[in-house]
């Protein structure tokens, strides 16, 4: 049966078994748009309002299903529109196939109306891309996009089909198998490396799970938290490792680095052996390199060569699976006690309360936070944006939620919460999805407002509203000697911008509203969006200052004074009144 390369398009999604596109139309890709409506009942398109929003949301609802998100762009702008998104997947490994339209083939190269070189622009931040420029080769590029989206370590894929190819037709033709001889990820760990891995653990007196993203992606939380409770290793998860470990159990320490607790940095350097297992020993991680875990040797265990030894050099190098390569150790690893390892690490979160809320009647961010959490639980997913409030969110995320929580990681994308929130909720519609923004963030993509009111998305947008960059002014004020330059945000009233969209909001100044607040938002059946004025100059600690190591991290300003209970009075910078 002949069809148009769009109904092939379509086709082929459908094989792959996608459900959602997050789209917006344009000249380049009419003829996709045209061949939308018959799919209509087995694809749903989300009309986004804006193309980065596109990719940020098929960002979102990867992460939460395990599948590949999809996105479609028209050229030009509409294809540019998207690198800030795909570039957010790179980073953080996040599987996406973005379809573009392009303009006409005999006009490729000649400056066309809306031309862009996507696929040249985007090949810094994509796996693989394609210029398809035959009908008969759309099937095969958009199924080895999938492959190659979804194997090895994942990244997004951009597919870029010129307007008329779209339009030609063909004998339509699925390939059953992806041939790519040069494509071979390794799956299955080294058998003696994993042997040389487990006697380090058997020998090892203080050893330490460094998680990241890779359990996450894997769905190897299972494994982890075998190889944790039969080796009895205290397990700290990165950013984007948060919810690969239960938060509440004895084992788990909570977050490494530049703002990870305290605790946990010592602990680091103080640690014999280091399993990294998925992470990429990222800078936010480390601090200076030259000092990292100075005492431990290092299992790294990740499915991308390139990440061994690129930043830290490994004992043993594990490439594999992250899921597979656990379940392989785990049948090699004994059982062992490490009582007063544990007993260290325990002395050291009493006597360093690194996220303990201060008693006070002002709205503070962390508060906010932490009741958020408190009320909505397990079942709900957490999305958040790039900043204090950031921070402040995944220290709190102490909840047994595998991927529950969803952030920017490594390009540290400003406005993410707002759309990746939507494809949270589209992902997992019966559950709840709060998106923790920031007052700067959150207008960068506030539009999107306008989508989630139109496809009923009943998200709950928490803005976390200092009227300040607030990492920026962070910065400023530790280390610029308080020249607040550029920082502080005109406001607009965020209620009547959400109730302009047709969606209910509240606003709390008070501490005494905090609770009661967050229960209306989670009683409304609808979008809500929370305009939490919070403390102007609450800083994010702890932290580890620019160019330091982990063992300088600056702990918390509120410090309790020689464990008697009473609040020392917060830290001031030089120069700082």
């Amino acid at each position: 049966m002949k069809l148009t390369g769009a109904q092939i398009i379509m086709e082929c999604l459908l094989r792959e078994g996608v459900d959602t596109i997050f789209g917006y139309p344009g000249g380049a890709n009419l003829p996709m748009y045209d061949t939308l409506p018959q799919y209509a009942d087995r694809i749903r398109h989300i009309l986004v309002r804006h193309e980065q929003s596109a990719a940020h949301a098929a960002d979102a609802y990867s992460r939460v299903t395990g599948q590949a998100g999809v996105c479609w762009a028209t050229s030009g702008p509409g294809a540019t529109n998207l690198v800030t998104g795909i570039a957010n997947a790179w980073m953080d490994s996040v599987p996406l196939v973005c379809i573009t339209g392009s303009v006409v083939s005999w006009l490729i190269g000649r400056d066309g109306f809306q031309e862009a070189d996507i696929t040249g622009i985007s090949i810094p931040i994509t796996k693989h891309n394609a210029l398809v420029l035959n009908v008969e080769d759309i099937a095969r590029n958009i199924r080895e996009a999938f492959h190659i989206a979804t194997t090895g370590r994942p990244g997004p894929v951009l597919v870029d089909i010129p307007r008329d190819i779209q339009q030609q037709t063909c004998e339509f033709d699925y390939p059953d198998e992806v041939n790519l001889p040069g494509y071979k990820p390794v799956t299955r760990g080294d058998p003696k490396q994993i042997d040389r891995a487990a006697k380090l653990i058997a020998d090892s007196e203080k050893p330490l799970i460094l998680a990241g993203h890779g359990v996450v992606i894997s769905r190897a939380w299972d494994e982890l938290k075998e190889l944790a409770e039969k080796a009895d290793v205290p397990v700290i998860t990165t950013l984007l490792g948060i919810g690969g470990f239960p938060a509440t159990h004895e084992l788990y320490m909570g977050m490494p680095g530049m703002h990870g607790m305290y605790w946990n940095n010592q602990a680091i350097s103080e640690s014999d052996l280091l399993i990294a297992v998925g992470m990429r020993f990222d800078d936010r991680v480390t601090g200076r390199l030259k000092d990292f875990a100075p005492h431990a040797k290092i299992i790294h265990i990740d499915i991308d060569p390139a990440e061994i030894g690129k930043n830290i050099p490994p004992t043993v190098p594990i490439v594999g699976d992250v899921k597979l390569v656990l379940q392989d150790l785990n049948r090699e690893v004994g059982a062992y006690r490490h009582d007063d390892w544990r007993a260290w690490l325990n002395e050291m979160k009493s006597n360093h309360p690194s996220i303990a809320i201060p008693d006070t009647d002002k709205v503070l961010p962390q508060y906010v936070i932490k009741s958020i959490y408190d009320a909505s639980g397990t079942d709900a997913y957490y999305v958040t944006g790039v900043g204090q409030h950031q921070m402040w969110a995944a220290q709190y995320f102490w909840i047994d939620k595998p991927a529950g929580f969803i952030t920017s990681g490594g390009l540290g994308t400003m406005g993410f919460e707002v759309p990746a929130a939507m494809g949270a909720q589209v992902a997992a519609p019966q559950s709840t999805i709060w998106a923790i923004c920031g007052d700067g963030g959150f207008q960068m993509t506030s539009q999107e407002l306008a989508t989630v009111v139109e496809y009923e998305l009943p998200i709950k947008y928490a803005i976390i509203n200092n009227g300040y960059l607030g990492m920026v002014r962070q910065w400023q004020e530790l280390f610029y000697k308080n020249n607040l330059s550029a920082v502080r945000m005109f406001q607009p009233d965020f209620v009547k911008l959400a109730e302009a969209y047709g969606m209910r909001g509240l606003r709390v100044t008070d501490k005494d509203q905090v609770q009661s607040t967050i229960d209306l938002a989670l009683a409304h059946p609808g979008p809500v969006l929370i305009d939490f004025q919070v403390e102007e100059y609450e800083n994010t600690y702890p932290m580890v200052p620019p160019g330091a190591s982990l063992q300088e991290t600056v702990d918390s300003p509120y410090q309790s004074d020689a464990g008697n209970g009473q609040t020392a009075r917060p830290r001031v910078a030089e120069g700082v009144r």
